[in-house]
C-alpha cells in the first residue's frame, strides 16, 4: 500500500468535517462559549482579591460577594457549554467513524480478488475495526481537547499580556523549549506507532488462521508448537506496543516540568512586583490562573500527542486502503444479453500470479453450449486459475477467453459475473434465513421458486423439518448444519440463479458416500441446460464430460470424452487407473 504523510492523512481526515458542517459550527460555538466563561472567571477573582485593602485590611464584602457569585455562574454556565461540546463531538466522531467505516468496507468489496490473495484476512479486518475504532477514539476525545486547548491557550495569553506584559516574557522561553521537546518526541513516535498497527494487524491475522484450523492443530497435536509461535509474535507485537507507550509517555512528563518550571518564575516575579507596588495582589493571583490554564493545554497536548500520533497512523492505514485501486473495466464495454447461450473459448491464454513465472501456458479450448467441460490434474497444475480467469477474478496477460464469441473484457466484470453460478468445494452461508441463503442467487426469487429449487435439490424435506422451516436463521456459517446440508443448500441456491454456465469445484470432496449420491443427484439436476465447468479429483464423477481436460505444469496436454482418453493409455488413464486400481 502506499505511504502517505502525516500532514496528508490529517488533512484528509478533516475533510471528513465538512460533510458535517452543522455539528462543527456547533461544536466550535460552545467551544468559544465556554472557554470565553472560564477565561472571565480569573479576572473576577481578581477583582475580588483587590477588593481587599491590603494596606489598612478593610474587606468590601458587597463587592466580593457580586464577584465571587459571577464567578460561580461563569464556571456552572462554561461546564454546560463544555458538556455540550463534548456532546456534539461524541455525535460527530460517531458519524465520521460510521462514514468512514462503511468507505473501506464499500471499497473492500470493490477491491480485486488480488488484493486479498496478498494479505492475511485478520490484518484486513484489523483496519477495518481496530484503526477505524482508535481514529474515533481521538476525533471524540483528542479534538475536543484540542479545540479547547487551542481557544483556552490563546484567550489566556492575549490575557496575561494585558495584565503584566513583563510576566508575560517567561513564556518567551518556555514556549520554544516547549514545542521543541514535543515536535522531536513526535518525530520519534510516528514510526513506531505504525510499526505497532502493522504487528498488531500481523498478530490477528496469524490467530484467525490458526482458529480457523484449531481441529487439524488438535488432531496433529500441535497445541505447544501452535502456542510457541504465537508467543513469539505476541512478543514481537507487545514489542511494538510498548516502544510506542514508552516513548509516547515521555512526553507528558517533560512538558509537564518545563511548565512547573514557568509557575516558579512566574510566583517569583511576580511577588516581587508586588512588593514593589508595581502589580496588584488580585493581578498577581489572576495572572497565576491565566498561567495554569495556558500551561495545562499545553501539558494535555503532550499527554495525548502519542493518541494523535496513533490514530494517525491507523489513519495512514485506512486511507491506504480507500487509495488501492478498484476492479476498472474498460470504456468500451458491452452491454451484456440478457441471456447467453454459453459458449466458451480460451485462445492462446497465458496467466501468471507472478510475471515471472507463469501458471497457464498457451492454453487454448473450445466449449460448446451445454455441454461439460471436466478439468482434472494434480494439484498446482492451474486447474482454479482457470476458473479465476473466466470469471475475470484476474485478466489473461496473453491471449483471449470469448463468450458466445465476444471477448470477457467487453463486457464489465458484473455482467459478466451475472453469467455465473458457482458451486465450490467450500460452502459459504451467510447469517441470515434459510430463505434469504436460497434467495442469494437471484435477488428477485420468488418462495415458489426458492422451494422448487430446494425439491430439486433434495432438500426441502429437511427445511420443513426446521424449527421455522424456511425462516430459521443460520448463524455462524452454518455450523448447526452437516457438510451435505449445507452443500445442498448451496446447490439450492445455485439452481434459483438463472445463469447459463455453471462452476463445479469438488462439490462432492466434503461428503460422506451416502451424501455424496444426493448431492451427485441433485448436481445432475443443476447442471440441465447449461455450460458446466467441473474441476475434480475424484474421476469417477465425471465420466460422462463432453470434453475431459488433462491439465499439467499450466499445459493442456490431453483432452477428450472418457473412453478415448483411457484408451490412448496417457496420463488421464494412469490417473484413472491409480484411483481405481
Amino acid at each position: 500500500m502506499n505511504k502517505m504523510g502525516k500532514k496528508a492523512a490529517f488533512f484528509r481526515l478533516m475533510k471528513y468535517f465538512s460533510r458535517y458542517r452543522r455539528l462543527v459550527a456547533a461544536a466550535l460555538f460552545f467551544a468559544v462559549v465556554g472557554n470565553v466563561l472560564a477565561l472571565v472567571a480569573p479576572v473576577l477573582s481578581a477583582s475580588a482579591i483587590n477588593a481587599i485593602d491590603t494596606q489598612s485590611g478593610v474587606v468590601d464584602m458587597d463587592a466580593v460577594f457580586f464577584y465571587c457569585a459571577a464567578m460561580a455562574i461563569c464556571y456552572v454556565f462554561s461546564a454546560v457549554f463544555t458538556y455540550l461540546l463534548t456532546f456534539t463531538m461524541t455525535k460527530l466522531s460517531r458519524n465520521i467513524s460510521r462514514r468512514m467505516r462503511e468507505e473501506v468496507f464499500d471499497k473492500l468489496l470493490s477491491l480485486p480478488v488480488s488484493f486479498f490473495d496478498k494479505r492475511l484476512a485478520g490484518d484486513v479486518i484489523n483496519r477495518l475495526i481496530y484503526d477505524i475504532d482508535t481514529v474515533n477514539a481521538s476525533l471524540s476525545n483528542d479534538i475536543v481537547q484540542v479545540s479547547t486547548g487551542v481557544i483556552t491557550i490563546v484567550g489566556s495569553l492575549i490575557s496575561m499580556l494585558l495584565l503584566s506584559p513583563l510576566l508575560s516574557c517567561v513564556f518567551v522561553v518556555i514556549i520554544p523549549l516547549t514545542v521543541l521537546v514535543t515536535v522531536q518526541r513526535s518525530r520519534v513516535m510516528r514510526p513506531l506507532f505504525r510499526k505497532r498497527s502493522g504487528k498488531l494487524g500481523e498478530l490477528n491475522g496469524y490467530s484467525e488462521e490458526m482458529l480457523s484450523g484449531i481441529r487439524t492443530i488438535k488432531g496433529y497435536g500441535r497445541e505447544e508448537e501452535i502456542s510457541a509461535r504465537y508467543e513469539e509474535r505476541n512478543r514481537i507485537a507487545a514489542g511494538a506496543y510498548y516502544d510506542a507507550d514508552y516513548y509516547g509517555s515521555k512526553v507528558g512528563p517533560t512538558v509537564n516540568f518545563i511548565n512547573n518550571l514557568s509557575t516558579v518564575f512566574i510566583s517569583v516575579l511576580g511577588g516581587w512586583l508586588f512588593l514593589q507596588g508595581n502589580m496588584k495582589l488580585g493581578n498577581v493571583s489572576a495572572f497565576l490562573q491565566y498561567s495554569r490554564k495556558f500551561t495545562g493545554p499545553v501539558n494535555e497536548f503532550a499527554n495525548i500527542i502519542s493518541e494523535i500520533q496513533s490514530a494517525l497512523a491507523a489513519a495512514e492505514r485506512l486511507f491506504g486502503i480507500l487509495d488501492e485501486t478498484p476492479e476498472q473495466d474498460a470504456q468500451d464495454t458491452l452491454p451484456a444479453p440478457p441471456s447467453v447461450q454459453g459458449n466458451v473459448e480460451f485462445s492462446h491464454v497465458t496467466f501468471g500470479y507472478d510475471a515471472q513465472k507463469p501458471v497457464l501456458k498457451d492454453v487454448s479450448f473450445s466449449a460448446k453450449a451445454g455441454s461439460t467441460v471436466a478439468i482434472v490434474g494434480p494439484t498446482g497444475a492451474g486447474k482454479t486459475t482457470m476458473v479465476n480467469l473466466l470469471m475475470r477474478f484476474y485478466d489473461a496477460d496473453e491471449g483471449q477467453i470469448l463468450l458466445d464469441g465476444v471477448e470477457t473484457r467487453r463486457y464489465t466484470r458484473a455482467d459478466l459475473r451475472a453469467q455465473f453460478t458457482m458451486v465450490l468445494q467450500d460452502t459459504w452461508l451467510f447469517e441470515g434465513t434459510v430463505r434469504e441463503n436460497i434467495a442469494y442467487g437471484s435477488e428477485n426469487a420468488t418462495q415458489e421458486e426458492i422451494e422448487n429449487a430446494a425439491r430439486a435439490a433434495g432438500v426441502h424435506e429437511f427445511i420443513l423439518s426446521l424449527p421455522q422451516g424456511y425462516e430459521t436463521r443460520i448463524t455462524d456459517g452454518g455450523s448447526s448444519l452437516s457438510k451435505g446440508q449445507k452443500q445442498l443448500l448451496t446447490i439450492a441456491r445455485a439452481m434459483v440463479s438463472r445463469a447459463r454456465i455453471l462452476i463445479l469445484d469438488e462439490a462432492t470432496s466434503n461428503v460422506d458416500t451416502r451424501t455424496e449420491i444426493l448431492v451427485q443427484a441433485a448436481t445432475q439436476k443443476l447442471m440441465q441446460g447449461k455450460t458446466c465447468f467441473v474441476i475434480a479429483h475424484r474421476l469417477s464423477t465425471i465420466v460422462g464430460a463432453d470434453l475431459i481436460l488433462v491439465v499439467r505444469g499450466g499445459n493442456i496436454v490431453e483432452s477428450g470424452t472418457h473412453a478415448s482418453l483411457l484408451q490412448e493409455g496417457g496420463f488421464y488413464a494412469s490417473l484413472y487407473g491409480a484411483q481405481f486400481q
